[in-house]
């Protein structure tokens, strides 16, 4: 109920609008220009190729390939600093980079593991204007499904990504952080929603019909969806893998009935955009750097290898490592690294493609806080080691997280919908798609690095 001054003080100022002749009934400005829904969907670890090449591999994904039929395309999006699946998914919303928008890794720095592995599932983390909130401040309502970072976001209906045992208690963790009574109204009609953890391709299809629903009864002018076995195999087999390509075929049918619902619902007026968040490369070996850090004397571990004590910390992310300094301007363990790490880069055996500088790897917006980053080369992953051999064989068949000039690591962007006839946009910059879809939405998103791609 509105109070008595609030309701006096609305009724005033339609009166005094009505008296100069320019009363604007709420909806007008919308009326006058309808607004463009988009639905973004995320397909984790979605190569171009498994597109542009499908047929080169076999592949039956009928409504991913619809989008190169009668929509536009990138045939390849340039990464950020590292090329991992949270940093990534940020500047899909925000149009900036990591050392910007304040994710910088999937999992949080914590030298001493006091956070058990913590991934940044907190949107408070992120320091810049994301699509939801442009949306949000210019009326719209939002609704996402599973996508990273999305915890307490500014979204009207939200189901965010969060895990943290992988227990049952998890699902009463999720059901706490999701809107109010959203995921018990959905839970009566659907069944028991996904657990945070579950990256099969049952847990996207769960998601998928969760998605599906949410958007027959909200109608949100914009949605995020974000589909995570297409990575979790590609990790344990290998990108084109039999696996991975059957899990890929899969997903294309959960897309598929995402993009019925979206007919059904718009009637042709809603863009569609189904995106990726980094490339993939097999891989065999596995770079200990724990073990040379600590033979170095640069961590110091007590009982059960537990960490005592830290100069430099190794904060990695999957086919890089950032290198922090515990005292930033300590010169002698400056040097100390910086000698250590041009050792290992001259042993082939080690897998390192270069020891990135910091004025470079700031100057591409990655790891503010560190000094070095550690780049490896495709087949190569950073092991959790501290003890025993300095390469071992990767307890994992796939892998991202290289230097994004690594042409591996190419991510896809595919746009359907009025006004985008079929055409290639090229090879684009992954900032240009927060701004192209708040394009679309009739919405500012000021901070953006880059500008919008044009139908």
């Amino acid at each position: 109920m509105i109070g008595s001054r609030r309701l006096l003080r609305v009724l005033g100022l339609c009166g005094a609008a009505w008296c100069c002749g320019f009363f604007i009934a709420p909806t007008q400005a919308q009326d006058a220009k309808p607004r463009t829904p988009v639905v973004l969907i995320s397909i984790d670890g979605l190569k171009p190729e498994y597109v542009l090449n499908a047929d080169a591999h076999g592949l039956r994904i009928p409504n991913l390939r619809l989008f190169v039929k009668e929509g536009a395309y990138a045939t390849g999006v340039r990464g950020v600093v590292p090329t991992v699946t949270y940093p990534s998914h940020t500047t899909m919303l925000t149009g900036v980079w990591p050392a910007k928008h304040g994710i910088y890794a999937n999992t949080t720095f914590d030298p001493l593991r006091k956070n058990f592995g913590g991934w940044y599932w907190y949107a408070e983390d992120i320091k810049v204007a994301t699509l939801w909130d442009a949306a949000g401040d210019a009326g719209l309502t939002t609704v996402n499904v599973h996508w990273p970072v999305s915890v307490g976001a500014h979204i009207t209906w939200n189901l965010p990504q969060y895990w943290r045992a992988g227990t049952p208690d998890d699902r009463k963790l999720l059901r706490a952080l999701a809107t109010p009574g959203l995921l018990d109204t959905l839970e009566k009609e659907l069944g028991p929603y996904a657990d945070g953890v579950d990256e099969s391709i049952e847990g996207d299809e769960n998601r998928a019909r969760f998605a599906v629903r949410l958007l027959e009864l909200k109608h949100p002018d914009f949605a995020t969806i974000y589909l995570t076995a297409l990575d979790h195999e590609e990790h344990a087999f290998g990108p084109f893998s039999p696996q991975s390509d059957a899990v890929l075929e899969r997903i294309d049918a959960a897309l598929g009935r995402i993009l019925d619902a979206v007919r059904r619902i718009y009637a042709g007026r809603a863009v569609v955009c189904v995106v990726s968040d980094h490339g993939f490369v097999p891989t065999s070996k596995a770079l200990q750097l724990g073990v040379a850090f600590r033979n170095a004397g640069l961590i110091e571990f007590g009982e059960k290898d537990e960490i005592k004590s830290w100069n430099a910390m190794i904060w990695g992310a999957g086919g890089s490592a950032a290198i922090i300094l515990h005292e930033k301007n300590d010169t002698a363990t400056k040097a100390k690294v910086a000698e250590l790490l041009a050792k290992l880069a001259a042993g082939p055996a080690n897998g390192i493609d270069r020891i990135v500088s910091e004025e470079e790897l700031h100057a591409r917006g990655g790891f503010p806080e560190a000094t070095f980053l550690v780049a490896l080369r495709p087949g190569y992953v950073t092991g959790e080691n501290v003890s025993g051999d300095l390469v071992t064989a990767s307890s994992v068949k796939g892998m991202h997280g290289y230097w994004p000039d690594e042409a591996e690591m190419r991510s896809s962007f595919f746009i359907l919908g009025p006004g985008w006839t079929p055409h290639s946009v090229g090879e684009i910059d992954m900032r240009a798609i927060a701004p192209t879809l708040t394009e679309i939405l009739g919405v500012p998103l000021p901070a953006a690095e880059s500008r919008a791609l044009l139908p």
